[in-house]
């Protein structure tokens, strides 16, 4: 644990990397401006961060007069994080570097559906691509698809999900961040998807159920124990159902991958999200389709605009299935969006999006918040102290 002075004289140097994060290739000129810094200490705090192995320099394009400057990038071979996304069926991981792309996906099936099992076996294939990675791995971010509750792990009906975050922080040698998977997903649309330059924006996704996220200036808004986001149990369905949450009348009642099956008095499916998207594909032609995907997209726009007029977001990024089932009926989402919408919020109105990292979201946005803790003061230090103790 690094101490209080080594994480200030880090501070600067976090912030250089913040800006780096953001707009790759900036000069330093321009970063001694945005962060009032002295020439000689903009100089200084690259020059120790290139050291460190987080960033490149090269020479900037001429602009003008003066003297020629250099533009920062991530360094090829620099710190690396480790974004894991453990789903109902299986795991995929990737490695990040400090641009926050995933590199080539890693996928898998659980051997056993047992969460000392599944970390087990986590952490083996984490290893493996710690020792493929092109620099250090120095975090890992999990995404899980269970509410994560800070020190009140809730599972889901998939009870072998490992959502106990001491049971994944103990596998690996690295620090690691765990958030649920529709929060983070949430967090790479604002980062660097349909929601970029949002202040507020409420992402929401549909897949067996309905997660989501606020987010406020590019960080989510967790809760009193992480667990905010459950949009999918808020009351906007048929108070008749009984959720399996225990509640009655949840909003995912009505609008998972699992309700076309009752819609249309078909058996379950095996592959709730499969035969969703099945159905909406034959929406155009097959009136019964037809009038299901109607009626799940008039439930979706609904509760959107409930999320709105709850929030008052800058934009409404809809994610998962929700993309599908709106443009399978979008005169029935449009139609209960606009209805169900405080009249303040409908001019010039609340923009509502479709997500654009697709499955990949949980996991860029796992890498996001890896990043975030590997960068900041007390990541910069504590890496610095490792590598001078090794050294």
């Amino acid at each position: 644990m690094s101490g209080r002075a080594a994480v200030d004289r880090w501070r600067a140097a976090a912030e250089v990397l913040a800006e780096v994060r953001r707009e790759p290739g900036i000069t330093r000129v321009e970063l001694a401006r945005r962060l009032s810094l002295a020439s000689g200490s903009a100089t200084e705090i690259t020059t120790r961060l290139r050291e460190l192995g987080w960033v490149a320099e090269s020479r900037a394009p001429a602009t003008g007069r003066g003297r020629p400057t250099t533009a920062l990038g991530p360094a090829p071979d620099g710190p690396c994080v480790v974004a894991v996304d453990l789903r109902y069926e299986g795991w995929r991981c990737a490695v990040t570097g400090l641009d926050g792309r995933p590199g080539p996906v890693r996928s898998g099936r659980y051997r056993r559906r047992d969460p000392d099992d599944v970390v087990a076996g986590l952490a083996t294939v984490v290893g493996e691509m710690e020792a493929q990675a092109p620099g250090p791995v120095v975090a890992v971010g999990i995404a899980v698809a269970a509410t994560v509750a800070t020190g009140d792990p809730r599972p889901t009906d998939r009870v072998w999900l490992p959502s106990d975050p001491q049971l994944l922080t103990d596998a690996f040698d690295v620090p690691v961040s765990l958030g649920n998977d529709a929060t983070l997903a949430g967090v790479a649309e604002v980062r660097t998807g349909a929601a970029v330059g949002a202040g507020t924006a409420v992402f929401v996704t549909v897949e067996v159920g309905i997660g989501g996220v606020l987010v406020v200036d590019g960080r989510p808004l967790a809760g009193a124990r992480g667990a905010s986001g459950e949009f999918g149990h808020l009351p906007f369905g048929d108070p008749d159902v009984v959720c399996a949450c225990g509640a009655r009348g949840c909003w995912g009642t009505g609008v998972g991958a699992g309700v076309f099956a009752r819609l249309l008095g078909e058996p379950d499916a095996d592959d709730p999200s499969g035969h969703a998207l099945a159905v909406l594909e034959r929406a155009g032609r097959d009136p019964d389709a037809r009038a299901a995907a109607e009626d799940v997209a008039s439930r979706l726009g609904r509760g959107a605009a409930g999320l709105v007029n709850a929030h008052d977001p800058d934009v409404l990024v809809i994610g998962g299935l929700g993309p599908a089932m709106r443009a399978a009926a979008p005169d029935a989402f449009g139609v209960a969006y606009g209805a169900g919408l405080m009249s303040m919020h409908r001019e010039p109105g609340v923009p509502v999006r479709d997500a654009v990292h697709g499955p990949d979201a949980p996991l860029v946005g796992a890498a996001a918040v890896a990043l975030d803790g590997a960068t900041s003061a007390a990541g910069l230090a504590t890496f610095d102290e490792s590598r001078q103790s090794v050294s």
